[in-house]
């Protein structure tokens, strides 16, 4: 069955590629997008499916998009501004286009006539705050432990078990883990996530959070220093500048491709296992910074070493990983990349992409601001 598919953000370096699996399926499929100036310098994206509807506005333009809501019935949330650091000082900003943005979609939804089907919100791995571990001493697991300001003044990076002060052993987390927002840009993507099931759930339209972890791969701007880590750190490689890691590099995260980001994400379109539900969608493996950076450094061909300024960013996380068995099974989920073919493919798209290195002024931004 083939459906008038709404993608919001399809512009961008997940929406496009979601774009391109929906059209070679044979669904009819409308990109909404602003060509937001920070990921696309001014420039409309080569790559933007020619068999799709391309309209350009901004989440904001309420007329616009209950027009678009109305000749759809099925809807793809991915419009976000995406940037943890730069959320804690551009706070309007991010509020108004992610929260206020999936408002506008929503009010249409509960306003308009339409006969959207389904809805799936492109949620966070954020919204986790920390993930979960397990104390290999006394045995028990914690879910909602923090790290303090203190703690990480006087460098003491990993977190140790409250009971017997061992340091903690990080596990896969799951979606039942409570939440604990540490950044504005965590904040909106949880209101994001809770108005869009609200809604779903009270108008009867079946709707599905997906919280992405750390995705990477080709058509991620080079040049946004608040993208992904993997591509922030394939900017400096390829300007022959140093990687810059905060705190030891020894902290992790759960890097997927966007390739089994767009597989969940169709999944969770085609199968009613999903409605009413929220999925990790990670490749479920624990990787740390430094085996990141390495990897695209080897990868890459460069001798540039790794730069530790042993600074902590306000907010940042220690490890957060996904356990992602619950959408592997209900959905038959199944991640198909490994993080060296991930790594590869990126490497060799980057190579005559550009790549402005704005990581010094991100950095100099964050330090006026008192973030580092």
């Amino acid at each position: 069955m083939t459906h008038k598919i709404l993608v919001t953000g399809g512009a961008g370096f997940i929406g496009s590629f979601l774009v391109d699996n929906l059209v070679e399926k044979g669904h009819e499929v409308t990109i909404f997008d602003s060509l937001e100036p920070q990921v696309h310098l001014g420039k409309t994206p080569d790559y933007l499916n020619k068999d799709a509807k391309f309209v350009k506005g901004d989440m904001a333009d309420y007329e616009k998009l209950k027009g678009l809501v109305s000749d759809s019935d099925v809807v793809f949330n991915l419009a976000a501004r995406v940037g943890v650091g730069q959320s804690m000082y551009q706070v309007k900003e991010y509020v108004e286009a992610n929260e206020l943005g999936t408002a506008n979609l929503l009010h249409a939804m509960a306003n308009e006539e339409h006969s959207v089907k389904k809805m799936i919100i492109a949620s966070s791995m954020s919204i986790y705050g920390e993930g979960s571990y397990k104390c290999e001493s006394c045995g028990r697991e914690f879910h909602n432990v923090r790290r303090t300001n203190e703690q990480l003044e006087k460098k003491q990076w990993n977190i140790a078990c409250p009971d017997c002060r061992k340091e903690l052993t990080p596990v896969g987390t799951k979606e039942t883990k409570p939440l604990s927002n540490s950044s504005i840009y965590a904040i909106t993507k949880k209101n994001q996530e809770e108005m869009t099931l609200n809604i779903g759930e009270a108008y009867g339209i079946p709707s599905v959070a997906l919280r992405f972890f750390n995705v990477y791969g080709p058509r991620q701007s080079l040049s946004n220093p608040y993208t992904g880590v993997a591509a922030i750190f394939m900017s400096r490689i390829k300007n022959n500048k140093p990687p810059l890691i905060f705190e030891d590099g020894e902290q992790s995260r759960d890097f997927v491709s966007v390739h089994d980001i767009v597989q969940g994400c169709v999944l969770s379109m085609e199968k009613k296992a999903a409605n009413g539900q929220v999925f990790n969608v990670g490749a479920g493996h624990k990787i740390t910074l430094n085996e990141l950076s390495a990897t695209l450094i080897d990868i890459f061909g460069s001798d540039v070493k790794p730069e530790f300024p042993g600074e902590f960013r306000k907010g940042d996380i220690r490890h957060c990983f996904s356990d992602i068995s619950k959408i592997k099974s209900k959905l038959d989920y199944s991640p198909k990349i490994t993080l060296k073919e991930g790594m590869e493919e990126l490497v060799n798209w980057s190579r005559d992409q550009e790549a402005k290195d704005m990581v010094d002024k991100a950095y100099r931004e964050l330090k006026n601001k008192r973030l580092i």
